[in-house]
């Protein structure tokens, strides 16, 4: 009789256990393809193009990070909120709209690229118009990509971000042989708008820019909120790499960003996980709320675990003949750096831990706070290092930034666990769970989305 109960919960966990699994596999995999393409066309451009150079690619780069979380903020996060478990037809109604808003804060931003661009003249402002011409395509693909995952059709965003991957290759070895930063703006672009195109025929649905106003003002009670969330991130990443470029000069942004590359691989995996991890934190808050904050340590500290490993493997067995056969003359002003970015990524992995358990929590407000703090820390103490050490001081500020940052928010999720009173029955279905993503990264972009309620599934 004993053996005869518990062979329903052995199964019950096991079924879990492959759920779990399957739900984190295409998440994993479109954000590998994603950030692993990311991660190649950063280390071609600085093998490439040299230091002073790839610190002006780096800054149209941090400039569409945050565009793009502009776009996610009014486009594709109200979408997966209110367009996840509703009917086909419904949902391809919202991702007319959403995709069509996303095409049309490309536009905007773009012009206003290309003013900055023209005003500023040189090889900086042909990065800025170059980037204007690209960015309604790439806003555009990555729409795409969270209305596949609205839709639970991981498998097609995944396809699109190959397609794009794809397309890349001989996109670079074109732009290589002009040997131009605008170049490779336009390289990275274009391949971005083929898979945009290719899209297109995945869903069969005409983007709808006319919709902007109206989306925007259906939506404003959600992207408000998120606008400010996710550009307090990406905001922040862009003022400290321009500060620096201000007082350190733009070889020093190139230096910087020359040491995140390295660490590219593991931030790929980081995001990938970011697209599921809130959404299993939930499902832990559901099924046994005590057991939160023992979920949110174990993943907090195991990719902080896995960022030191990474990093230190790298500070101390990457051979310089091995550095700059990958990154060429970048890695003699990277390589110095690469132990202070790899702190600062240890605390944005162990922040993450906690960010996951304050939207499973629901605890928008904490939540917020946390970001604003954590990202004016990010500001402050890398600006304040690049004025007194230059690249070297900056990449120190940041490593100092993003662990303190991480004390800010475990402390709100200690709050908020404290706060939390599990819903009755007559708030929430017994086959219910809240389903919420988590920004993640450092100078990466961010994810974030409403508590909405799904089924589970097992």
């Amino acid at each position: 009789m004993a053996n005869h109960r518990r062979a329903p919960r052995s199964l019950l966990r096991n079924g879990a256990v492959r759920a779990m699994a399957g739900r984190l596999s295409w998440g994993l995999g479109d954000q590998a393809v994603s950030s692993l393409t990311n991660f190649a066309v950063g280390l071609y451009v600085a093998r490439e193009l040299g230091t002073f150079a790839f610190g002006i690619f780096s800054l149209a780069w941090v400039t569409y990070g945050v565009v793009l979380n502009i776009s996610r903020g009014l486009a594709t996060d109200p979408l997966m909120v209110r367009f996840s478990a509703v009917p086909e037809d419904r949902w391809r109604l919202g991702v007319a709209s959403a995709s069509g808003t996303a095409i049309g804060v490309g536009c905007a931003t773009g012009l206003v690229s290309l003013v900055a661009g023209l005003a500023a003249g040189g090889p900086l402002g042909n990065a800025f118009v170059a980037l204007a011409v690209v960015l309604p395509g790439l806003l555009l693909q990555d729409a795409w990509r969270f209305a596949f995952f609205a839709r639970g059709q991981g498998k097609k965003a995944f396809l699109n971000d190959v397609v794009c991957g794809v397309a890349l290759m001989p996109a670079l070895f074109i732009a290589g042989r002009i040997g131009t930063v605008v170049a490779f703006v336009l390289a990275w672009g274009i391949a971005a708008a083929l898979a945009a195109v290719y899209g297109w025929f995945q869903t069969g649905i005409l983007p709808h820019p006319r919709e902007l106003v109206g989306w925007l003002r259906s939506q404003r009670d959600l992207s408000v909120r998120y606008l400010v969330e996710n550009v307090s991130n990406s905001g922040a990443s862009q003022l400290r790499a321009y500060g620096l470029g201000a007082i350190a000069g733009i070889t020093a942004v190139g230096a910087v960003r020359g040491a995140e590359q390295l660490l590219g691989p593991f931030l790929a995996l980081l995001m990938g996980l970011s697209l599921v991890t809130v959404a299993e934190g939930a499902r832990v808050l559901q099924r046994a709320p005590h057991r939160l904050k023992h979920f949110c340590m174990i993943l907090g500290g195991g990719q902080a675990a896995a960022a030191l490993c990474w990093g230190l493997g790298l500070f101390l067995l990457l051979p310089d003949s091995a550095g700059r056969w990958v990154m060429g003359s970048v890695w003699d002003s990277s390589s110095p750096l690469i132990l202070p970015v790899t702190l600062a990524v240890v605390g944005a992995s162990f922040a993450t831990g906690a960010a996951a358990g304050l939207r499973a929590l629901g605890a928008a407000p904490r939540s917020l706070r946390s970001q604003l703090i954590a990202s004016l820390f990010y500001v402050t103490f890398g600006i304040t290092g690049a004025f007194l050490g230059g690249a070297p001081g900056s990449a120190w500020g940041v490593a100092a930034a993003t662990l303190t940052g991480s004390i800010v928010w475990w402390w709100q999720l200690r709050i908020g666990l404290r706060e939390y009173v599990p819903p009755t029955p007559d708030d929430a279905g017994a086959n219910e769970t809240t389903i919420v993503f988590a920004p993640i990264g450092i100078n990466e972009t961010t994810v974030v989305f409403e508590p909405i309620k799904l089924p589970i599934k097992e």
